[in-house]
């Protein structure tokens, strides 16, 4: 609804107008109503108004008085127009015709108001407010646009290195350099909740610009970079001191931050990038630090090469009674006593090796463990999926004492063969049932992974064609009875169709089953059933 302010000094007048304008324009108009111009300017003030309809002469403050005071108000917000203007007046006086015409009125009706006069002057009012609405509209996606390409442009000049003349005038232009605050930092900000995951780049968005505005920071632009991460380029730098303190307010400790030093040109842009970007991935080492200056950054940090032998110790020892071992060998691979002075890189490398020469290697040998574990190996593959390195550390120590247990299981059921022995009688005894895996580890109260690769160094063989070759020897003896039909046999060894029967027949003894048969009992017309082709 449209707010529509009516202000005069006799009351029977407001009413009166009120009263038409709401038979008129039933429900288009929220009316509010004033005495004299200085109550009228309070309530725009508080409640606003779209509309204002005016007397002249009022006591306190008239109606030119107010009309020039309402032009003087700050505007709500960017898109807000100044409140049309419909002036009302008794007097046949062309100075008031004259300031109204100065202040840009809509209408100036004389008194006594006419119904006509008055509903053709609102309704031009309302013509107007539809107009500058499209209008603001149309510019607030031109803007949007405007936005996006310049953010664009400046995200492709943060990752240039080397200038020509003619680019910097370009490129100055194109995002509107020179209205930059200088000098300028550059800040790169993500979020990282507890569990490793971020929030949505839209929101942390959102969530940068509102928290830089509240310290009055000055802002050049906010975009978002190639990872999803927000960069923020503004001042003065002591600015996002502030933002940090504010986001620990309000406990936002997945709020990490790290920033640049002071550019002043186009082409520092690149350089305050990267220094930021930098500052922030060194967050993760430090897990009580959400904002981090590259000044502070030591300028030099130890090169060091990933250690493989240690590596390949660690992951000979799972599964051995070295239990101990694995922690502090983990301490000495990663260098946690020099944690603070490494690089960022060798971190990355030393968890890229072990993913490949440990994880990956154990589950390629043993076969996958449980939903927990691999859910785990999973996470760990990628050590930024951690808030910190920490987390990260203490995840991987658990997966590898998880491993250490799954390889001591395993290896202690390819020794107990009492427990493969079992297996393989309960194979024995129920191969006509519908039988599988999961049925029989079950039976003998082993993990459904260790009993596989256990089954297998015991049997030679997967339990899918152990099981096959069981029921196929099965069909085998009772087609030497001479006494079945192959679909009875199919039926008696736990094949579920006679199609599915043949196709394993065959595979694994050349022929099918009906072939078969033949060589058995050659001559003998009673046999003389039909075959069942596999692909029927």
């Amino acid at each position: 609804m449209t707010k529509l302010m009516i202000v005069d000094d006799e009351k029977n007048i407001r009413l009166g107008l009120k009263t038409m304008i709401e038979r008129e324009f039933s429900e288009e108009f929220e009316l509010i109503t004033a005495a004299q111009g200085a109550e009228a300017l309070e309530l725009y003030r508080t409640e606003g108004a779209e509309i204002v309809v005016t007397d002249i002469r009022m006591p306190i403050m008239d109606g030119i008085t107010l009309i020039e005071r309402l032009a003087s108000e700050p505007l709500p917000n960017a898109q807000a127009g100044r409140p049309l203007v419909i002036i009302l007046s008794g007097y046949e006086d062309f100075e008031y015709a004259k300031a109204a015409i100065r202040y840009q009125a809509v209408d100036y009706l004389l008194k006594p108001i006419r119904r006509d006069e008055l509903f053709g002057a609102l309704r031009k009012c309302k013509d107007t407010l539809t107009k500058r609405s499209q209008m603001a509209e149309q510019l607030s996606v031109t803007e949007s646009y405007r936005q996006q390409v310049q953010s664009g442009i400046l995200l492709d000049l943060m990752l240039l290195k080397d200038f020509t003349d003619e680019e910097v005038k370009l490129w100055s232009a194109e995002i509107g350099f020179d209205r930059y605050i200088s000098p300028f930092t550059v800040a790169v900000l993500t979020y990282k909740y507890e569990d490793g995951t971020r929030m949505k780049k839209d929101e942390l968005k959102s969530l940068a610009e509102h928290m830089f505005e509240s310290v009055n920071g000055q802002l050049n632009a906010c975009l978002l970079d190639r990872e999803g991460r927000v960069v923020l380029v503004g001042g003065p730098q002591s600015k996002f001191a502030e933002l940090s303190n504010l986001a620990a307010e309000k406990e936002l400790d997945g709020l990490l931050i790290g920033i640049s030093k002071e550019g002043s040109r186009l082409e520092d842009l690149a350089e305050c990038y990267r220094q930021a970007a930098e500052s922030l991935s060194y967050t993760f080492v430090f897990p009580k630090t959400r904002l981090i200056w590259f000044k502070e950054l030591p300028a030099e940090r130890p090169r060091y090469s990933v250690p493989k032998e240690d590596i390949r110790k660690l992951g000979n020892i799972l599964g051995t009674n070295q239990d101990k071992d694995i922690g502090l060998l983990l301490h000495e691979i990663f260098r946690i006593d020099q944690l603070a002075g490494l690089d960022i890189d060798y971190l990355s490398a030393v968890s890229k090796r072990i993913n490949e020469q440990v994880l990956d290697e154990v589950f390629r040998m043993y076969g996958e463990a449980s939903v927990e574990v691999i859910k785990l190996y999973r996470k760990v593959g990628d050590l930024f999926n951690f808030r910190h390195f920490h987390d990260y550390f203490r995840s991987l120590e658990q997966l590898l004492f998880s491993l250490n247990e799954y390889i001591k299981e395993i290896r202690s059921a390819h020794s107990e063969n009492g427990d493969m022995k079992d297996a393989v009688d309960y194979i024995e005894n129920n191969y006509h049932r519908p039988l599988n895996m999961a049925i029989v580890s079950n039976y003998v109260s082993l993990n459904y992974s260790y009993f596989s690769e256990a089954f297998k160094a015991y049997t030679g063989e997967s339990f899918v064609t152990y099981l096959k070759r069981v029921r196929i020897r099965k069909a085998k003896e009772l087609i030497g009875t001479g006494s079945l039909k192959l679909s009875e046999i199919s039926a008696a060894v736990g094949f579920e169709n006679t199609r599915h029967f043949s196709r394993v027949f065959k595979e694994l003894e050349g022929i099918s089953p009906f072939e078969y048969r033949g060589k058995l009992f050659v001559g003998n017309e009673r046999f003389g059933e039909r075959e069942v082709p596999e692909d029927e």
